[in-house]
């Protein structure tokens, strides 16, 4: 049975890379936890990688921090690949296809799919797909709109002013994920 709003563990997270293209680059990773009123920041970064790589990392770190299980996790990106994932369940046809994607390619990040599959055992999930660097000081008109797909996209459950929240929060973690790529540059 799962657990009320207030006592779920929400997280926001984010990737970034500069240069994803480039054999070359920097990236990061951010995200924050909160549970009921109190809240915790956590970012990284590396060297040669990829976007994606980046928002795996960032959900894996914070399960990885967490000190209690099976709770509600909710989880809360911009990252269709995640989100998409794990919500239609993509991961179960590659592992019954030996890891290889329909079209008999090998699933990319396999390490961290895995290592993340493992971690999510422990918690009753959910996945919410939010637009990415959204700005709660944007116009209503906008944000509005934002809000419309932001429901569209995860259902009912939200009110407008949660959503501000959410937004306020993944904002943060799209400037931890920043921080994360700069540090592993310098």
């Amino acid at each position: 049975m799962g657990i009320s709003e207030k006592q779920a563990i929400n997280i926001y997270t984010d990737g970034a890379c500069s240069g994803n293209q480039f054999d070359t680059n920097a990236g990061g990773w951010g995200a924050v936890l909160e549970y009921r009123s109190n809240s915790k920041e956590i970012h990284g970064g590396g060297l040669n990688t990829t976007n994606n790589r980046m928002e795996l990392t960032a959900l894996i770190e914070s399960l990885s921090s967490l000190t209690k299980k099976h709770y509600e996790v909710r989880v809360f990106s911009d990252s269709a690949y995640l989100v998409d994932c794990m919500r239609k369940k993509w991961y179960e046809k590659w592992r019954t296809n030996g890891w290889l994607t329909t079209g008999k390619k090998p699933v990319e990040n396999k390490d961290l799919w895995e290592k993340l599959l493992t971690l999510l055992t422990e918690y009753d999930f959910s996945f919410y797909l939010v637009k990415g660097h959204i700005s709660k000081d944007a116009l209503e008109e906008t944000l509005r709109k934002d809000y419309d797909r932001f429901v569209r996209h995860n259902g009912e459950g939200f009110s407008y002013e949660r959503f501000l929240e959410v937004v306020v929060f993944n904002r943060r973690a799209d400037e931890l994920a920043t921080l994360g790529a700069a540090e592993a540059r310098a």
